[in-house]
Protein backbone atom coordinates (compact mmCIF):
# COMPACT_ATOMS: atom_id res chain seq x y z
CA UNK A 1 0.00 0.00 0.00
CA UNK A 2 1.31 3.46 -0.90
CA UNK A 3 0.55 6.84 0.62
CA UNK A 4 1.44 10.25 -0.82
CA UNK A 5 2.89 13.02 1.32
CA UNK A 6 4.05 16.55 0.52
CA UNK A 7 6.94 18.00 2.49
CA UNK A 8 8.54 21.45 2.50
CA UNK A 9 12.04 21.07 3.92
CA UNK A 10 15.17 23.12 4.37
CA UNK A 11 17.75 22.37 1.66
CA UNK A 12 20.05 20.53 4.09
CA UNK A 13 17.14 18.37 5.29
CA UNK A 14 16.05 17.51 1.75
CA UNK A 15 19.60 16.38 0.91
CA UNK A 16 19.65 13.79 3.74
CA UNK A 17 17.64 10.60 3.28
CA UNK A 18 17.79 9.68 6.95
CA UNK A 19 16.58 13.12 7.95
CA UNK A 20 13.67 12.86 5.52
CA UNK A 21 12.69 9.51 7.02
CA UNK A 22 12.75 10.93 10.56
CA UNK A 23 10.50 13.81 9.49
CA UNK A 24 8.06 11.40 7.80
CA UNK A 25 8.02 9.17 10.87
CA UNK A 26 7.26 12.11 13.16
CA UNK A 27 4.60 13.55 10.84
CA UNK A 28 2.75 10.23 10.45
CA UNK A 29 3.50 8.97 13.97
CA UNK A 30 4.76 5.71 12.46
CA UNK A 31 8.02 3.99 13.48
CA UNK A 32 10.70 4.46 10.82
CA UNK A 33 11.19 0.70 10.54
CA UNK A 34 7.60 0.23 9.38
CA UNK A 35 7.85 2.01 6.04
CA UNK A 36 10.00 2.90 3.08
CA UNK A 37 9.74 5.99 0.90
CA UNK A 38 10.68 7.27 -2.51
CA UNK A 39 10.82 10.81 -3.86
CA UNK A 40 8.51 11.26 -6.83
CA UNK A 41 8.94 14.99 -7.48
CA UNK A 42 11.38 17.61 -6.23
CA UNK A 43 11.26 21.37 -6.75
CA UNK A 44 12.50 24.59 -5.16
CA UNK A 45 10.13 27.01 -3.44
CA UNK A 46 12.14 30.23 -3.58
CA UNK A 47 9.17 32.35 -2.49
CA UNK A 48 9.64 31.40 1.14
CA UNK A 49 12.29 32.78 3.47
CA UNK A 50 14.35 30.74 3.99
CA UNK A 51 14.10 28.86 0.68
CA UNK A 52 12.46 25.45 0.96
CA UNK A 53 12.60 22.27 -1.09
CA UNK A 54 9.22 20.80 -1.99
CA UNK A 55 9.20 17.01 -2.05
CA UNK A 56 6.38 14.79 -3.24
CA UNK A 57 6.89 11.54 -1.34
CA UNK A 58 5.39 8.10 -1.77
CA UNK A 59 5.40 5.98 1.37
CA UNK A 60 5.19 2.18 1.25
CA UNK A 61 4.22 -0.11 4.09
CA UNK A 62 5.29 -3.70 4.01
CA UNK A 63 8.13 -5.60 2.38
CA UNK A 64 9.26 -3.13 -0.21
CA UNK A 65 8.67 -0.45 -2.80
CA UNK A 66 6.19 -1.64 -5.39
CA UNK A 67 5.59 1.54 -7.35
CA UNK A 68 4.87 1.04 -11.07
CA UNK A 69 7.83 1.33 -13.40
CA UNK A 70 8.00 2.77 -16.89
CA UNK A 71 8.11 -0.19 -19.32
CA UNK A 72 11.59 -0.74 -20.72
CA UNK A 73 12.15 -0.51 -24.45
CA UNK A 74 11.99 -3.81 -26.28
CA UNK A 75 14.90 -3.82 -28.68
CA UNK A 76 15.17 -6.29 -31.54
CA UNK A 77 17.45 -7.02 -34.47
CA UNK A 78 16.24 -5.12 -37.51
CA UNK A 79 19.23 -5.69 -39.81
CA UNK A 80 17.09 -7.25 -42.51
CA UNK A 81 13.92 -5.25 -41.92
CA UNK A 82 12.24 -2.66 -44.12
CA UNK A 83 14.22 0.63 -43.95
CA UNK A 84 13.00 4.06 -42.92
CA UNK A 85 15.26 7.01 -43.69
CA UNK A 86 15.82 9.59 -40.95
CA UNK A 87 17.42 12.88 -41.93
CA UNK A 88 19.18 14.27 -38.88
CA UNK A 89 20.72 12.67 -35.81
CA UNK A 90 19.38 15.05 -33.17
CA UNK A 91 16.91 14.14 -30.39
CA UNK A 92 14.00 13.76 -32.83
CA UNK A 93 16.00 11.56 -35.18
CA UNK A 94 17.54 9.38 -32.47
CA UNK A 95 14.25 8.74 -30.65
CA UNK A 96 12.52 8.08 -33.96
CA UNK A 97 15.20 5.44 -34.62
CA UNK A 98 14.68 3.77 -31.22
CA UNK A 99 10.92 3.62 -31.78
CA UNK A 100 11.35 2.20 -35.29
CA UNK A 101 13.49 -0.59 -33.85
CA UNK A 102 10.73 -1.42 -31.38
CA UNK A 103 8.31 -1.54 -34.31
CA UNK A 104 10.58 -3.92 -36.23
CA UNK A 105 11.73 -1.40 -38.84
CA UNK A 106 15.30 -0.50 -39.76
CA UNK A 107 16.32 3.11 -39.12
CA UNK A 108 18.87 4.55 -41.53
CA UNK A 109 20.07 7.90 -40.17
CA UNK A 110 21.64 10.46 -42.52
CA UNK A 111 23.70 13.05 -40.61
CA UNK A 112 25.60 15.87 -42.30
CA UNK A 113 27.98 16.31 -39.34
CA UNK A 114 30.58 14.18 -37.60
CA UNK A 115 30.49 11.78 -34.68
CA UNK A 116 30.94 13.17 -31.17
CA UNK A 117 34.69 12.54 -30.99
CA UNK A 118 35.53 14.20 -34.31
CA UNK A 119 33.02 16.97 -33.69
CA UNK A 120 35.00 18.08 -30.60
CA UNK A 121 37.96 18.93 -32.82
CA UNK A 122 35.85 21.34 -34.88
CA UNK A 123 34.41 22.96 -31.75
CA UNK A 124 37.94 23.52 -30.47
CA UNK A 125 38.89 25.17 -33.77
CA UNK A 126 35.85 27.42 -33.52
CA UNK A 127 36.80 28.55 -30.01
CA UNK A 128 40.56 28.89 -30.45
CA UNK A 129 41.05 29.67 -34.12
CA UNK A 130 37.65 31.23 -34.95
CA UNK A 131 37.09 28.73 -37.75
CA UNK A 132 33.49 27.62 -38.41
CA UNK A 133 32.93 24.27 -40.08
CA UNK A 134 29.46 24.66 -41.67
CA UNK A 135 28.76 20.94 -41.29
CA UNK A 136 30.30 20.32 -37.85
CA UNK A 137 29.59 22.81 -35.08
CA UNK A 138 27.32 23.32 -32.07
CA UNK A 139 24.26 22.67 -34.25
CA UNK A 140 25.34 19.88 -36.61
CA UNK A 141 26.81 16.48 -35.83
CA UNK A 142 26.01 13.39 -33.76
CA UNK A 143 23.17 14.24 -31.41
CA UNK A 144 22.44 17.50 -33.21
CA UNK A 145 22.20 20.75 -31.26
CA UNK A 146 21.08 18.69 -28.26
CA UNK A 147 24.55 17.19 -27.70
CA UNK A 148 26.12 20.53 -26.83
CA UNK A 149 23.02 22.23 -25.51
CA UNK A 150 22.40 22.79 -21.84
CA UNK A 151 20.58 19.47 -21.58
CA UNK A 152 17.38 20.92 -20.13
CA UNK A 153 14.62 18.34 -20.17
CA UNK A 154 11.67 20.46 -19.06
CA UNK A 155 8.65 20.61 -21.34
CA UNK A 156 4.95 21.45 -21.13
CA UNK A 157 4.17 19.15 -24.09
CA UNK A 158 2.80 16.33 -21.93
CA UNK A 159 0.01 15.49 -24.40
CA UNK A 160 2.43 14.70 -27.23
CA UNK A 161 3.85 11.55 -25.65
CA UNK A 162 5.36 10.08 -22.52
CA UNK A 163 7.80 12.48 -20.88
CA UNK A 164 8.76 9.83 -18.33
CA UNK A 165 9.57 7.37 -21.11
CA UNK A 166 11.98 9.88 -22.68
CA UNK A 167 13.60 10.58 -19.29
CA UNK A 168 13.88 6.85 -18.59
CA UNK A 169 15.66 6.35 -21.90
CA UNK A 170 18.21 9.04 -21.03
CA UNK A 171 18.75 7.35 -17.65
CA UNK A 172 19.18 3.99 -19.40
CA UNK A 173 22.03 5.44 -21.46
CA UNK A 174 23.84 7.21 -18.64
CA UNK A 175 21.92 10.21 -17.29
CA UNK A 176 21.55 10.61 -13.52
CA UNK A 177 18.33 9.13 -12.13
CA UNK A 178 17.46 12.49 -10.54
CA UNK A 179 16.16 13.76 -13.88
CA UNK A 180 13.08 11.58 -13.30
CA UNK A 181 12.09 13.50 -10.15
CA UNK A 182 13.35 17.07 -10.61
CA UNK A 183 10.78 19.66 -11.64
CA UNK A 184 13.30 21.13 -14.10
CA UNK A 185 15.55 18.19 -15.02
CA UNK A 186 18.97 18.91 -16.45
CA UNK A 187 21.72 16.61 -17.74
CA UNK A 188 24.62 18.97 -18.44
CA UNK A 189 26.67 19.58 -21.56
CA UNK A 190 29.63 17.64 -20.18
CA UNK A 191 27.58 14.43 -19.90
CA UNK A 192 25.42 14.61 -23.01
CA UNK A 193 28.07 13.53 -25.56
CA UNK A 194 28.65 10.17 -23.81
CA UNK A 195 24.91 9.58 -23.49
CA UNK A 196 24.33 10.38 -27.17
CA UNK A 197 27.14 8.03 -28.22
CA UNK A 198 25.76 5.21 -26.07
CA UNK A 199 22.26 5.68 -27.49
CA UNK A 200 23.51 5.61 -31.07
CA UNK A 201 25.66 2.57 -30.33
CA UNK A 202 22.47 0.74 -29.37
CA UNK A 203 20.82 1.77 -32.65
CA UNK A 204 23.72 0.29 -34.63
CA UNK A 205 23.85 -2.87 -32.44
CA UNK A 206 20.21 -3.49 -33.31
CA UNK A 207 20.95 -3.34 -37.04
CA UNK A 208 20.25 0.32 -37.70
CA UNK A 209 22.64 2.47 -39.73
CA UNK A 210 24.11 5.91 -39.07
CA UNK A 211 25.91 7.68 -41.91
CA UNK A 212 27.97 10.66 -40.74
CA UNK A 213 29.46 13.30 -43.07
CA UNK A 214 26.49 12.65 -45.33
CA UNK A 215 24.39 15.54 -46.62
CA UNK A 216 20.93 15.41 -48.15
CA UNK A 217 20.98 16.87 -51.67
CA UNK A 218 17.50 16.16 -52.99
CA UNK A 219 14.38 14.05 -52.62
CA UNK A 220 13.52 11.43 -55.22
CA UNK A 221 9.84 12.04 -55.98
CA UNK A 222 7.57 10.68 -58.67
CA UNK A 223 3.89 11.64 -59.00
CA UNK A 224 3.88 13.08 -55.50
CA UNK A 225 5.30 9.92 -53.94
CA UNK A 226 8.69 9.77 -52.22
CA UNK A 227 10.89 6.80 -53.04
CA UNK A 228 14.25 7.88 -51.64
CA UNK A 229 16.92 10.56 -51.45
CA UNK A 230 20.22 11.53 -53.03
CA UNK A 231 23.11 12.44 -50.76
CA UNK A 232 26.76 13.43 -50.97
CA UNK A 233 29.36 12.01 -48.58
CA UNK A 234 32.47 13.79 -47.32
CA UNK A 235 31.65 16.79 -49.58
CA UNK A 236 32.13 14.67 -52.70
CA UNK A 237 30.29 15.93 -55.82
CA UNK A 238 29.19 12.37 -56.55
CA UNK A 239 25.63 11.55 -55.47
CA UNK A 240 24.60 8.35 -53.71
CA UNK A 241 21.00 7.14 -53.57
CA UNK A 242 19.17 5.68 -50.57
CA UNK A 243 15.86 4.02 -51.30
CA UNK A 244 12.95 3.90 -48.83
CA UNK A 245 9.20 4.35 -48.82
CA UNK A 246 9.25 6.66 -45.80
CA UNK A 247 11.53 9.54 -44.83
CA UNK A 248 11.45 11.28 -41.44
CA UNK A 249 12.82 14.80 -41.89
CA UNK A 250 14.34 15.77 -38.51
CA UNK A 251 17.07 18.21 -39.44
CA UNK A 252 16.67 20.85 -36.70
CA UNK A 253 15.92 24.55 -36.96
CA UNK A 254 19.39 25.61 -38.18
CA UNK A 255 19.51 23.49 -41.35
CA UNK A 256 18.82 26.33 -43.75
CA UNK A 257 19.99 24.35 -46.75
CA UNK A 258 17.05 21.98 -46.18
CA UNK A 259 14.58 24.87 -46.23
CA UNK A 260 16.17 26.15 -49.44
CA UNK A 261 16.08 22.63 -50.91
CA UNK A 262 12.39 22.20 -50.13
CA UNK A 263 11.68 25.63 -51.63
CA UNK A 264 13.73 24.76 -54.74
CA UNK A 265 11.95 21.44 -55.22
CA UNK A 266 8.61 23.25 -54.86
CA UNK A 267 7.70 21.25 -51.77
CA UNK A 268 5.30 23.37 -49.72
CA UNK A 269 6.73 25.16 -46.70
CA UNK A 270 5.26 28.01 -44.66
CA UNK A 271 6.73 31.08 -42.95
CA UNK A 272 6.81 30.83 -39.16
CA UNK A 273 7.20 33.65 -36.67
CA UNK A 274 10.08 33.48 -34.23
CA UNK A 275 11.80 35.48 -31.48
CA UNK A 276 15.18 37.23 -31.67
CA UNK A 277 17.21 39.24 -29.18
CA UNK A 278 20.36 38.97 -27.13
CA UNK A 279 21.91 36.76 -24.50
CA UNK A 280 22.29 38.48 -21.13
CA UNK A 281 24.97 37.42 -18.66
CA UNK A 282 25.13 38.24 -14.92
CA UNK A 283 27.46 37.05 -12.19
CA UNK A 284 25.83 33.87 -10.84
CA UNK A 285 26.34 35.11 -7.29
CA UNK A 286 24.11 38.10 -8.07
CA UNK A 287 21.28 35.93 -9.41
CA UNK A 288 21.65 33.66 -6.35
CA UNK A 289 21.31 36.60 -3.98
CA UNK A 290 18.24 37.94 -5.80
CA UNK A 291 16.41 34.64 -6.08
CA UNK A 292 17.36 33.09 -2.75
CA UNK A 293 17.14 36.31 -0.68
CA UNK A 294 20.63 35.83 0.71
CA UNK A 295 24.17 37.13 0.51
CA UNK A 296 25.71 33.68 -0.01
CA UNK A 297 23.89 30.71 -1.53
CA UNK A 298 23.25 27.73 0.74
CA UNK A 299 25.63 24.92 -0.27
CA UNK A 300 22.66 22.54 -0.56
CA UNK A 301 20.90 24.75 -3.12
CA UNK A 302 21.73 24.64 -6.84
CA UNK A 303 22.76 27.85 -8.64
CA UNK A 304 19.60 29.91 -9.04
CA UNK A 305 17.70 30.36 -12.28
CA UNK A 306 14.92 32.69 -13.40
CA UNK A 307 12.10 32.95 -15.91
CA UNK A 308 10.84 36.36 -17.00
CA UNK A 309 8.12 37.53 -19.35
CA UNK A 310 6.79 40.92 -20.40
CA UNK A 311 4.24 42.35 -22.77
CA UNK A 312 6.49 45.26 -23.71
CA UNK A 313 4.35 47.68 -25.66
CA UNK A 314 2.14 44.89 -26.97
CA UNK A 315 5.06 42.70 -28.04
CA UNK A 316 6.12 39.60 -26.14
CA UNK A 317 9.58 39.61 -24.52
CA UNK A 318 10.80 36.66 -22.49
CA UNK A 319 13.85 34.94 -21.09
CA UNK A 320 14.82 31.82 -22.98
CA UNK A 321 17.10 28.83 -22.21
CA UNK A 322 18.32 30.20 -18.86
CA UNK A 323 21.69 28.63 -17.96
CA UNK A 324 22.76 28.92 -14.30
CA UNK A 325 26.51 28.52 -13.84
CA UNK A 326 26.76 28.42 -17.60
CA UNK A 327 28.66 29.56 -20.66
CA UNK A 328 27.63 31.56 -23.72
CA UNK A 329 28.35 29.41 -26.77
CA UNK A 330 29.25 30.37 -30.33
CA UNK A 331 26.42 28.73 -32.28
CA UNK A 332 27.25 30.04 -35.75
CA UNK A 333 26.80 27.61 -38.64
CA UNK A 334 28.49 29.77 -41.26
CA UNK A 335 31.69 31.77 -41.41
CA UNK A 336 30.11 35.21 -41.81
CA UNK A 337 27.62 35.21 -38.94
CA UNK A 338 27.55 35.53 -35.17
CA UNK A 339 24.97 33.52 -33.22
CA UNK A 340 24.99 33.08 -29.45
CA UNK A 341 23.39 30.39 -27.32
CA UNK A 342 23.99 29.03 -23.83
CA UNK A 343 24.77 25.83 -21.95
CA UNK A 344 25.70 24.61 -18.48
CA UNK A 345 27.77 21.67 -17.23
CA UNK A 346 26.02 19.18 -14.93
CA UNK A 347 27.33 20.90 -11.79
CA UNK A 348 26.49 24.36 -13.10
CA UNK A 349 29.63 25.61 -11.44
CA UNK A 350 30.77 28.40 -13.75
CA UNK A 351 30.77 31.94 -12.28
CA UNK A 352 28.20 33.35 -14.71
CA UNK A 353 24.48 32.99 -15.32
CA UNK A 354 23.20 33.60 -18.84
CA UNK A 355 19.86 33.55 -20.62
CA UNK A 356 18.39 34.51 -23.94
CA UNK A 357 16.31 37.68 -23.79
CA UNK A 358 14.22 37.64 -26.92
CA UNK A 359 11.45 39.60 -28.63
CA UNK A 360 8.67 38.17 -30.78
CA UNK A 361 8.96 39.08 -34.47
CA UNK A 362 5.79 39.47 -36.52
CA UNK A 363 4.76 39.76 -40.17
CA UNK A 364 5.14 43.55 -40.22
CA UNK A 365 8.78 43.29 -39.15
CA UNK A 366 9.73 41.17 -42.17
CA UNK A 367 7.94 43.21 -44.86
CA UNK A 368 11.30 44.00 -46.52
CA UNK A 369 11.78 40.26 -47.10
CA UNK A 370 8.41 39.50 -48.68
CA UNK A 371 10.23 38.65 -51.92
CA UNK A 372 11.47 35.50 -50.15
CA UNK A 373 7.96 34.14 -49.67
CA UNK A 374 7.96 31.34 -47.12
CA UNK A 375 11.61 32.10 -46.29
CA UNK A 376 11.04 35.70 -45.17
CA UNK A 377 11.58 35.07 -41.45
CA UNK A 378 14.68 33.03 -42.29
CA UNK A 379 16.12 35.90 -44.34
CA UNK A 380 15.37 38.39 -41.55
CA UNK A 381 17.12 36.09 -39.06
CA UNK A 382 20.06 35.61 -41.38
CA UNK A 383 20.50 39.36 -41.95
CA UNK A 384 20.61 39.92 -38.18
CA UNK A 385 23.36 37.33 -37.73
CA UNK A 386 25.45 38.71 -40.57
CA UNK A 387 25.15 42.22 -39.16
CA UNK A 388 26.25 40.97 -35.75
CA UNK A 389 29.30 39.42 -37.41
CA UNK A 390 30.29 42.74 -38.97
CA UNK A 391 29.58 44.81 -35.85
CA UNK A 392 31.60 42.42 -33.70
CA UNK A 393 34.67 43.00 -35.85
CA UNK A 394 34.32 40.29 -38.49
CA UNK A 395 36.24 37.62 -36.55
CA UNK A 396 33.43 35.85 -34.63
CA UNK A 397 33.71 38.27 -31.70
CA UNK A 398 30.18 39.13 -30.60
CA UNK A 399 28.90 42.71 -30.28
CA UNK A 400 28.23 43.45 -26.61
CA UNK A 401 27.07 46.26 -24.33
CA UNK A 402 26.63 46.75 -20.61
CA UNK A 403 22.96 46.50 -19.68
CA UNK A 404 22.74 50.00 -18.18
CA UNK A 405 24.48 51.51 -21.22
CA UNK A 406 22.00 49.77 -23.51
CA UNK A 407 19.10 51.29 -21.57
CA UNK A 408 20.69 54.77 -21.75
CA UNK A 409 21.82 54.48 -25.40
CA UNK A 410 25.48 54.84 -24.38
CA UNK A 411 28.37 52.98 -25.98
CA UNK A 412 30.16 50.99 -23.27
CA UNK A 413 33.66 52.30 -22.61
CA UNK A 414 34.52 48.74 -21.66
CA UNK A 415 32.67 45.46 -21.26
CA UNK A 416 32.87 43.09 -18.30
CA UNK A 417 34.52 39.70 -18.40
CA UNK A 418 32.29 37.32 -20.33
CA UNK A 419 32.16 33.54 -20.79
CA UNK A 420 31.69 33.80 -24.58
CA UNK A 421 34.61 32.43 -26.53
CA UNK A 422 35.92 33.66 -29.05
CA UNK A 423 35.23 36.94 -27.17
CA UNK A 424 33.10 40.08 -27.14
CA UNK A 425 33.59 43.59 -28.50
CA UNK A 426 31.91 46.78 -27.29
CA UNK A 427 29.25 47.85 -29.79
CA UNK A 428 26.05 49.95 -29.76
CA UNK A 429 23.47 47.18 -29.63
CA UNK A 430 20.78 49.83 -29.12
CA UNK A 431 21.52 50.93 -32.71
CA UNK A 432 22.52 47.59 -34.22
CA UNK A 433 19.30 45.82 -33.25
CA UNK A 434 16.18 46.73 -35.25
CA UNK A 435 13.99 49.20 -33.36
CA UNK A 436 11.24 46.62 -32.86
CA UNK A 437 13.73 44.59 -30.82
CA UNK A 438 15.73 47.37 -29.16
CA UNK A 439 12.73 49.36 -27.91
CA UNK A 440 10.92 46.29 -26.59
CA UNK A 441 14.03 45.03 -24.81
CA UNK A 442 14.50 48.35 -23.02
CA UNK A 443 10.93 48.37 -21.75
CA UNK A 444 11.14 44.74 -20.65
CA UNK A 445 14.53 45.04 -18.93
CA UNK A 446 13.23 47.94 -16.84
CA UNK A 447 10.23 45.79 -15.85
CA UNK A 448 12.48 42.85 -15.03
CA UNK A 449 14.61 45.14 -12.86
CA UNK A 450 11.52 45.86 -10.77
CA UNK A 451 10.54 42.19 -10.53
CA UNK A 452 14.09 41.12 -9.61
CA UNK A 453 15.76 43.87 -7.61
CA UNK A 454 19.35 44.06 -8.86
CA UNK A 455 18.73 42.48 -12.28
CA UNK A 456 19.15 45.82 -14.05
CA UNK A 457 22.82 46.42 -13.32
CA UNK A 458 26.05 47.67 -14.82
CA UNK A 459 27.55 44.23 -14.03
CA UNK A 460 25.32 42.57 -16.65
CA UNK A 461 26.31 42.41 -20.31
CA UNK A 462 24.11 41.94 -23.37
CA UNK A 463 25.65 39.84 -26.16
CA UNK A 464 24.20 39.68 -29.67
CA UNK A 465 22.53 37.98 -31.31
CA UNK A 466 20.30 35.25 -29.88
CA UNK A 467 18.46 34.25 -33.03
CA UNK A 468 18.03 30.47 -33.16
CA UNK A 469 15.18 30.20 -30.69
CA UNK A 470 12.97 28.22 -33.06
CA UNK A 471 12.53 27.39 -36.72
CA UNK A 472 11.77 30.31 -39.07
CA UNK A 473 9.85 27.85 -41.27
CA UNK A 474 7.06 25.36 -40.71
CA UNK A 475 6.91 22.28 -42.90
CA UNK A 476 3.21 21.37 -43.02
CA UNK A 477 1.90 17.92 -42.19
CA UNK A 478 -1.49 16.30 -41.82
CA UNK A 479 -2.54 16.30 -38.16
CA UNK A 480 -3.57 12.64 -38.29
CA UNK A 481 -1.05 10.95 -40.61
CA UNK A 482 1.80 13.39 -39.75
CA UNK A 483 2.68 13.19 -43.45
CA UNK A 484 3.39 16.15 -45.70
CA UNK A 485 0.13 16.99 -47.50
CA UNK A 486 1.88 17.16 -50.88
CA UNK A 487 4.49 14.38 -50.68
CA UNK A 488 3.43 10.85 -49.79
CA UNK A 489 6.00 9.21 -47.53
CA UNK A 490 7.56 12.43 -46.16
CA UNK A 491 7.18 12.99 -42.40
CA UNK A 492 8.31 16.47 -41.22
CA UNK A 493 9.50 16.16 -37.64
CA UNK A 494 10.84 18.02 -34.61
CA UNK A 495 12.10 21.56 -34.15
CA UNK A 496 13.19 22.11 -37.74
CA UNK A 497 9.71 21.38 -39.04
CA UNK A 498 8.14 23.62 -36.40
CA UNK A 499 6.61 20.93 -34.15
CA UNK A 500 8.86 20.92 -31.09
CA UNK A 501 10.82 23.25 -28.84
CA UNK A 502 13.50 21.43 -26.89
CA UNK A 503 15.06 18.01 -26.36
CA UNK A 504 12.08 16.23 -24.80
CA UNK A 505 9.37 17.59 -27.11
CA UNK A 506 11.60 16.82 -30.12
CA UNK A 507 12.20 13.29 -28.85
CA UNK A 508 8.47 12.69 -28.38
CA UNK A 509 7.72 14.08 -31.82
CA UNK A 510 10.35 11.74 -33.27
CA UNK A 511 8.61 8.78 -31.68
CA UNK A 512 5.23 9.92 -33.02
CA UNK A 513 6.60 10.28 -36.54
CA UNK A 514 8.20 6.84 -36.32
CA UNK A 515 4.84 5.34 -35.37
CA UNK A 516 3.16 7.23 -38.21
CA UNK A 517 5.79 6.05 -40.71
CA UNK A 518 5.39 2.48 -39.49
CA UNK A 519 1.63 2.64 -39.92
CA UNK A 520 2.01 4.13 -43.41
CA UNK A 521 4.36 1.37 -44.57
CA UNK A 522 1.99 -1.35 -43.34
CA UNK A 523 -1.02 0.06 -45.20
Amino acid sequence: MAETLELFLLPQQAANGQEIKKIISKKLTVPSDDFQFSIRKRSIDARSKPVRIRLEIEIYYGSGITSPKIPERKYRNVSNSKPVLIIGCGPAGMFAALRLIELGLKPVIIERGKNVRDRRVDLAKLARQRIVNPDSNYCFGEGGAGTYSDGKLYTRSSKRGSIQSVLSTFIEFGAHADIAIDAHPHIGTNKLPQIVSALNKKIVECGGEIHFNTKLKNFIISSGKLSGINVSQNNSPALISFQAGAVILATGHSARDIFYLLHHQKIIIEPKTLAIGVRVEHPQSLIDSIQYHCKVRNEFLPPASYSLTSDAGGRGVYSFCMCPGGIIAAAATDANEVVVNGWSPSRRNNPFANAGLVVTINETDVKDYEYSGALKFLEYQKAMEQKAFIEGGGNLSAPAQRMTDFIKNNISADVPKCSYIPGIASAPLHEILPSEISVSLKIAIKEFGKKMKGYLTNEAVLVGVESRTSSPVRIPRDKNSLMHPQIEGLFPCGEGAGYAGGIVSAAMDGERCAEAAGKFLKE
